[in-house]
């Protein structure tokens, strides 16, 4: 018979209950907000973030609780505003030339393109729309903070007809055989589909895939070899294929186009966005209008070094199409459309690091105010259309309580001279993304950038 236990033994302590892990914060004094949609900046404020959420903004000073691990940013009376949001970017083709994008291997593109997402993180932008690119694993690192970048909304390969504006075969290539896939369709840069049926396959792969929106190239374009800038691609039919698809998953389809008749088919289709459109008219910008839809355009105008040959076929298109931006600008404002700002940025590096220049030069059509708005609150609005296709849950685009912490610290105010955005290395001295910092020059030497726990919960 086991002996029984001594009764006058002491009794075992109970194991001290677990301390809780302190919450991370970080409180901008004397800081002067831009919110997203005002026209004039805030008195100053003090502005606390408690891990990925704006808090609590307050002209009184802010006490954090004690158990915050709380990082202090005197703001000295600068400006904080919302992360810059680009609504058409292509960030797997942004850098490198088309010739090397057309023959390289994935992973050489993906290391490029890793490179221009954390470039783009360090000019302010915390959020894009990526409306064509094998860009899908690139936002998973992202998302798991294996690399920086910021927020991406991938609409995964682009949907062209043949011989459309993702049309990259080479002549010797055509007359395709039947189910035979390019270089651009097995890397999942863009697929070729040419019937309602096709149309309808290929978007739903993409949606399969995570894809945020579809894009279909509804026209001509710049950067293809095929078609002229005036020609129409896709039938009604065919678009409508890949609005109910994307209907169906509770998204949208953005379009690629330019001219009149490639407009007005797209929104028969029921399309949501249209993309460029440098040389439509008034009519189909009084439909656009009508119709309640998206305009995203870009400021393209001749003023950057162009990746295409002086008399060459593409350099002519795009001359032709940067001849239409002024009118596209005047009528988008004369009609009060809902307008996106984006870069669309293509092929060059040195030109990717004039993102927050092109944001500057809206002050060609419009004031410092209307375009910060375009690029913040606007943009951020355009993002929702994704509905619960959405990568991210949370509110962007705005410093308010309760929305996401996506915000810079600028050395100056950007209301009155926006021309400071496109200096971000000197002039955004802290870059929040998610509540993280990923710059503080306010601090020397600088840390290195937060990220979010490798063990984090990936996005949908």
């Amino acid at each position: 018979m086991a002996a029984s236990a001594d009764s006058s033994a002491p009794m075992p302590k109970p194991a001290p209950a677990p301390k809780p892990t302190p919450t991370h914060g970080v409180l901008f004094e004397a800081v002067h907000v831009f919110d997203g949609t005002a026209e004039q900046l805030t008195e100053p404020m003090q502005v606390l973030v408690v891990g990925n959420r704006i808090v609590q903004l307050s002209a009184e000073p802010i006490a954090p609780p004690a158990e915050f691990e709380l990082t202090r940013i005197q703001g000295a009376g600068r400006t904080l505003m919302p992360g810059l949001i680009d609504a058409h970017t292509h960030v797997m083709y942004a850098t490198l030339s088309q010739q090397a994008i057309l023959t390289s291997d994935l992973g050489f593109l993906n290391v490029a393109a890793t490179k221009a997402a954390a470039d783009m993180l360090l000019r302010g932008f915390t959020s894009i729309r990526d409306l064509g690119g094998p860009v899908f694993g690139l936002k998973r690192g992202i998302d798991l903070g294996l690399v920086p970048g910021p927020r991406i909304w991938p609409a995964g390969a682009f949907i062209s007809q043949s011989g459309g504006h993702g049309d990259f075969r080479l002549p010797s290539e055509l007359p395709a055989a039947p189910d035979a896939f390019s270089f651009s369709e097995r890397v999942g840069a863009a697929v070729i589909a040419d019937s309602p049926d096709a149309v309808r396959k290929r978007a739903r792969e993409q949606l399969a895939l995570g894809a945020s929106q579809i894009k279909l190239m509804a026209g001509g374009g710049v950067a293809s070899s095929y078609d002229p800038l005036d020609v129409t691609q896709y039938t009604v039919p065919e678009l409508r294929a890949a609005v109910e698809a994307a209907e169906n998953w509770g998204t949208y389809v953005a379009v690629h186009a330019y001219t009149p008749r490639a407009v007005r088919q797209a929104i028969e289709a029921g399309v949501a966005s249209i993309e460029h459109g440098q040389l439509l008219d008034e009519a189909t910008v009084r439909l656009i209008a009508e119709q309640d839809l998206w305009w995203s355009l870009q400021p393209f105008i001749d003023d950057q070094p162009s990746p295409y040959a002086e008399g060459s076929m593409n350099r002519r298109k795009q001359l032709a199409m940067y001849a239409g931006t002024d009118r596209a600008y005047r009528l988008a404002k004369q009609f009060g459309i809902k307008t996106a700002w984006g870069t669309d940025i293509l092929f060059n590096a040195e030109n990717a690091k004039r993102q927050g220049a092109k944001l500057a030069a809206m002050t060609r059509w419009y004031t410092p105010a209307e375009a910060l708005r375009m690029a913040t609150a606007d943009n951020a609005e355009l993002l929702a259309l994704s509905g619960p296709r959405s990568p991210y849950e949370g509110k962007l685009g705005v410093v308010e309580e309760g929305a996401l912490a996506d915000l810079l610290l600028v050395d100056g105010n950007p209301l009155e001279d926006l021309s400071l955005v496109a200096d971000p290395a000197s002039n955004f001295l802290v870059i929040m993304k998610d509540g993280w910092i990923y710059k503080n020059s306010l601090t020397s030497p600088d840390p290195p950038p937060a990220s979010p726990r490798a063990d984090s919960p990936e996005s949908r």
